[in-house]
């Protein structure tokens, strides 16, 4: 059996002497910077959510039909797996209707958010979409109004079906807006099994596949939770298309990453969370492939510190005309370069394992809880009773004792008070 996240952490880190602190450090230290000059021109200042984190002038997505082509967003795409990702910050005031044009023009059917609004009495990413008492915005500044037309809340995420038109045109499309909303600033989510039940929602929609346009996940800078997010899925995709778990080098993935995005995951526990999760998930996924019943989750290399620097990212050409995951159509059928029927029905038995997992899990725990309340009144109760039998038993000599004393005292006071009295 595959170890306990915990265990194999644990493990690892004593027996190889992995520390994501030390291997945080060690994947900043090998990250290439490229040029974002464009980011840094006077006009574009006040389009910045953070003076530090800044778009590459190579992958940035470059809005088509605006006066100022620029956004703080990146295409980061990992061929290997066919997944294609636009990592942006969350969208100022000044931004929204920017962010639905990009949106629009790179044919994204989901938008992931990772953050709230407020947190710690900031505001992290202005409100760009309806709520329930408002449900509808225009951004008249790119002609576009965005309508409510679902919202289905849970535990950790909401998920909301928003309409997009486009005013200019008259065309509207669906799109998906995944909100995870228990995801702490600079922390991790609560478990991954949390957020990989997310993950896998996100992918039941069929967003992130290459029959639309690269998904918009954002947090407030676009770096950390994005960065999260965007390699915990990348790795599972490429786990279970090899599948084999040992094949995969997380650090490796987050490196060649790094390279159209600067900071992708900014803390050293959000590094270890990204692990544990690759490990859970990695659980779900390949316990479908008989070849991998038997065998440990191989995730961790005994060298986790390559010699080998990131190549550079070879020129790229107009995002519209190179998008990876394909030109802007209607889906159609799969094909030979896409997954497999076998591939596809191991997705869905993976996907839908995270929530019958979780079901069970959960039904367990109630019938745990229920039982452990059940022996608690049975106890309560026999206690109970106990304490009647034992009061049953001595309450007739207790009635006894009290009667004589009673009498006793009588005599005594009658026997007093006849002395006094001669």
């Amino acid at each position: 059996k595959i170890p306990q996240t915990a265990q194999r952490l644990q493990g690892v880190q004593k027996t190889h002497g992995w520390n994501p602190n030390s291997l945080h450090q060690d994947i900043r230290n090998q990250a290439i910077e490229y040029p974002y000059k464009v980011a840094k021109l006077p006009m574009n200042r006040n389009l910045n959510r953070y003076r530090d984190v800044s778009p590459y002038d190579h992958s940035r997505v470059k809005l088509e039909n605006a006066d100022n082509d620029y956004i703080n967003a990146s295409l980061v795409a990992v061929k290997e797996a066919e997944r294609a990702y636009i990592l942006t910050q969350g969208p100022l005031r000044n931004t929204c209707g920017h962010f639905w044009l990009m949106v629009w023009e790179q044919c994204s059917k989901a938008v992931i958010m990772l953050n709230r609004v407020i947190e710690k009495g900031s505001e992290k990413c202005a409100q760009y979409w309806p709520t329930s008492e408002e449900l509808q915005m225009s951004f008249t500044d790119t002609g576009f109004v965005v309508r409510l037309l679902s919202e289905e809340d849970q535990s950790h995420y909401t998920i909301r079906v928003l309409e997009l038109e486009n005013t200019k045109t008259g065309e509207s499309r669906e799109i998906y807006h995944f909100h995870y909303t228990t995801w702490p600033d600079f922390g991790v989510p609560e478990s991954p099994a949390s957020f990989l039940n997310f993950l896998f929602k996100v992918r039941e929609s069929g967003s992130l596949g290459p029959e639309y346009g690269p998904s918009v996940v954002h947090c407030s800078a676009g770096i950390g939770r994005s960065g999260t997010f965007a390699l915990v899925d990348t790795c599972l995709v490429l786990m279970d298309r090899s599948r084999s778990s040992s094949s995969v080098d997380i650090q490796k993935v987050l490196l060649d990453m790094r390279e159209y995005r600067m900071g992708l995951i900014q803390t050293p526990d959000q590094l270890r969370f990204s692990y544990m999760s690759i490990i859970e998930g990695a659980k779900l996924i390949l316990t479908y492939s008989s070849a991998e019943q038997n065998s440990q989750i191989g995730l961790f290399r005994e060298d986790l510190e390559s010699d080998l620097q990131p190549p550079t990212p070879p020129p790229r050409p107009h995002l519209n005309a190179s998008r990876p995951n394909g030109p802007c159509l209607e889906p159609q059928p799969s094909t030979g370069d896409h997954l497999s029927s076998r591939d596809s029905d191991c997705h869905n038995m993976a996907e839908n394992s995270v929530h019958s997992l979780l079901r069970k899990r959960h039904r367990e725990e109630r019938i745990a809880g229920t039982a452990q309340k059940v022996q608690q009144m049975k106890q309560k109760l026999t206690e109970s009773e106990k304490k009647q039998e034992k009061w049953q038993y001595w309450r007739p000599v207790l009635l006894s004792v009290g009667s004589g004393a009673a009498l006793a005292v009588t005599v005594l006071c009658w026997m007093y008070f006849q002395q006094h009295s001669l």
